[in-house]
């Protein structure tokens, strides 16, 4: 009767290692989104799984700054492209019922639809962002003249239907939530029910995710998370989008939680077939070091001992929030951030997190040297933000992140700041000399204050950089054409 005794003993001793584990890691990813938070860099509720058991669920900040409502596991939050998973997941479940066929040209369930072109794009061209339609929320004054509006979906495929196609379908990837849009609407036109009505009793009932839905700004929403934007240093509310406008490639609302029952479901069999399910995670179309499959990006990062595992993730963004959800199916793992204050650094906290929960090392948060350099740049001017930049730069608590450079960057622009904004974005080049990004801004930068021939040089590099920067092709040859 002994050995069993000790045998239990001996189980009990490394499940209680593994909970020490476990407890630790759920510590040190606790103190990190806390650190991110008090550098305002994170705004919103977190959960982490590993091994399929959820080791931390919790919410930082407000959910409504004006009354002070801390946000938490069940706060409801716009999820902005990470619905896109959920339209794929949608198309797939028709192709498996037969109702659908993912190689034929759209204009099969769309007859309306310009056959110039419709007739070249298939299903899977617009499930893998190679269709070449342009993307709609890309198109010049977007949210000045269409974000606000209501349409049908029908209404607003017309907005974009007629544009030429920006490359041979198939031929390449490019972003576009106009492919995701006409999936909803496909969707509506194949089962005669709401893009809605099908995604809740198709996914959302199944899986028991009652805190998800398609968000509605003038329903009563329980536990719905106000959006903001950063301004500098400072929160302002965002600004309003009118939810017809991403539809289907973007207005799900959820909660942390949730996700993790949906995480938990792309295991089993419970939504699709075990062939239909290992469809979505394909590599379809590669871009850079990932690839797309259905909507979701993926790709392989090296983790110490682990070797190299791979990595399922998908981001999004939208008026007021900022999104990411990334799965390690070998080893069960889940990171769900959902924030609401406008556009952060999830991907690089996602990865000190995955560091984390792999036993490596990962970098600490640093505060954002953009937000202290724009109220120097706007208060003082280009020379005393010179001087800034150089006591920040010596500084180790401080960072430069690309997007909050280039956000600052624009606002000094659109306040006529073009000395300074000059300099932000020179400071950005320097900080990130492959990004295409940085030398784009920084020729429009040049280009709003005159300066033609370093307007030009920037240009150049930037397409050298980034082939695929159609809008800085355009500006190249119309400063070319008039000299």
């Amino acid at each position: 009767m002994k050995k069993p005794i000790k045998l239990i003993a001996v189980c009990f001793l490394v499940l209680s290692a593994l909970n020490i584990s476990a407890q630790d890691k759920a510590k040190q990813i606790d103190e990190l989104l806390s650190k991110y938070n008090q550098y305002g860099l994170f705004n919103g509720s977190a959960l982490v799984s590993e091994n399929g058991k959820v080791i931390l669920q919790k919410g930082y900040g407000s959910a409504n700054m004006e009354w002070n409502i801390p946000n938490q596991p069940d706060t409801k939050f716009r999820l902005g492209s990470i619905s896109k998973q959920f339209t794929a997941l949608l198309v797939v479940k028709l192709a498996e019922e037969g109702k659908i066929k993912l190689d034929v040209p759209i204009t099969t369930y769309l007859p309306d639809y310009p056959k110039e072109t419709g007739d070249k794009i298939t299903i899977h061209n617009l499930l893998t962002h190679t269709s070449g339609i342009p993307n709609y929320t890309s198109a010049p004054n977007f949210m000045k003249e269409k974000a606000r509006n209501t349409y049908s979906p029908a209404d607003f495929v017309k907005t974009f239907s007629n544009l030429p196609l920006e490359f041979k379908p198939g031929e390449k990837f490019a972003y576009s939530n106009s492919g995701y849009f006409l999936l909803g609407y496909i969707i509506e036109k194949i089962t005669g029910k709401t893009y809605e009505q099908y995604l809740q009793e198709t996914i959302f009932t199944p899986l028991k995710m009652f805190n998800s839905g398609y968000d509605h700004s003038d329903v009563i929403l329980k536990n719905r998370a106000a959006g903001y934007e950063k301004a500098g240093k400072k929160i302002v509310n965002a600004s309003y989008i009118d939810m017809s406008i991403p539809y289907a490639a973007g207005s799900l609302y959820s909660t942390v939680e949730d996700l993790y029952l949906w995480d938990q479901a792309l295991y089993t069999n419970k939504l699709l077939s075990e062939k239909s399910m290992e469809s979505l995670f394909k590599s379809y179309i590669a871009q850079g070091d990932e690839a797309y499959g259905y909507g979701w990006f993926l790709r392989d990062v090296t983790n110490g001992t682990k070797g190299k595992v791979k990595i399922i993730e998908h981001g999004g963004g939208i008026n007021g929030f900022n999104t990411n959800i990334s799965r390690v199916p070998s080893d069960k793992i889940l990171i769900v951030l959902l924030n609401n204050t406008g556009r952060t650094v999830l991907g690089e906290m996602t990865e000190s997190i995955r560091n984390i929960l792999y036993n490596q090392p990962f970098n600490q948060p640093k505060k954002s040297m953009a937000f202290e350099l724009l109220d120097v740049l706007t208060e003082k001017g280009a020379a005393t933000g010179a001087e800034t930049y150089k006591k920040l730069k010596a500084d180790s608590t401080y960072g430069i992140k690309e997007d909050d450079m280039n956000n600052v960057g624009y606002q000094l622009l659109m306040t006529g700041k073009k000395k300074e904004a000059i300099e932000v974005f020179k400071i950005n080049v320097e900080a990130f000399p492959k990004s295409g990004n940085t030398y784009d801004s920084l020729g429009e930068a040049y280009l709003a204050d005159g300066d033609t021939k370093l307007a030009v040089a920037n240009y150049k590099k930037s397409i050298e950089l980034d082939p695929k920067n159609e809008h800085g092709k355009e500006v190249l040859a119309e400063i070319l054409k008039k000299k």
